[in-house]
């Protein structure tokens, strides 16, 4: 017994050392247990953190799909609210015609049975349109045929194009007899060059086409020009100079004469 503790007995100083020592193992064992769960936690989450990053991944790629197809079905829905908001006028419209147009139908009913039982007046019959002209496959009116026209080419005429110009000029709107004595007398001499062509094209037409001369006119006449043939010159001192020796093409179109004479030229 103690002055503390009258009831307790004494306890040796062995005792109490061993007692103490039991107490530090198992504080040493509790540490130990601890830091070895510890561990194993923090080796679990280490292992689970790829796997958390690739459900993380996995989650992201799925909200952005389907903000895309969020995104890509907004303007489909707006076009078709569009549409159905122009239709529901149109219908309300259509609504109240079809309404409108029930009692009328019902009332031409028992004005039908009246005339069937009524005999049929003699009505005056309408007066037939006058027969239209008839249309091409494009809607419009046919059109006036057009006059043949007859054509004679003369090439590498041994002439300038400006020097024949200067006569053909003359020949454009005239008949076949005012180009004729037009010709005979210009003195050119590509004059006759414009006479064999017109008296071929005169034949041209008469063999070929079937037309009258008395009825012809000079429609067009025009010359072209042709390839130049380049020559050379000896000069004094060794030099030498060009000659350009010019052709050129010519051609008259004859075609029918109008009728009023409104297509020939005057002079």
């Amino acid at each position: 017994m103690t002055p503390e503790n009258p009831a307790e007995p004494k306890q040796s100083k062995t005792t109490q050392e061993t007692g103490i020592a039991e107490e530090a193992a198992e504080a040493k064992q509790a540490k130990a247990k601890v830091e070895e769960s510890e561990r194993s936690a923090g080796g679990k989450a280490a292992k689970g953190e790829p796997k958390a990053k690739a459900e993380k991944a996995k989650a992201a790629k799925a909200a952005a799909k389907a903000k895309a197809e969020e995104g890509e079905a907004k303007p489909k829905g707006r076009r078709r609210r569009k549409a159905a908001e122009k239709a529901e006028p149109r219908a309300e419209a259509a609504e109240p015609e079809a309404q409108a147009g029930e009692p009328e139908a019902q009332a031409g009913e028992p004005e039908a049975q009246d005339e069937a039982a009524e005999p049929k007046a003699a009505r005056p019959k309408a007066k037939e349109p006058a027969p239209k002209a008839a249309l091409s496959r494009r809607g419009k009116a046919p059109q006036k045929p057009r006059r043949r026209v007859v054509r004679a080419h003369a090439r590498y005429v041994r002439t300038s194009a400006r020097k024949a110009r200067m006569v053909c000029g003359h020949l454009r709107g005239k008949s076949i007899a005012e180009a004729r004595a037009i010709l005979a007398f210009t003195p050119r001499e590509v004059a006759r060059d414009w006479s064999k062509l017109l008296e071929s094209a005169v034949a041209n037409a008469e063999s070929n086409h079937e037309l009258l001369q008395d009825d012809l006119i000079v429609r067009e006449a025009y010359a072209d020009e042709g390839p130049t043939i380049k020559r050379f010159r000896p000069r004094a001192m060794g030099r030498a100079t060009p000659i350009r020796k010019r052709t050129s093409h010519l051609t008259i179109t004859l075609t029918a004469a109008p009728e009023n004479g409104a297509g020939r030229r005057k002079g």
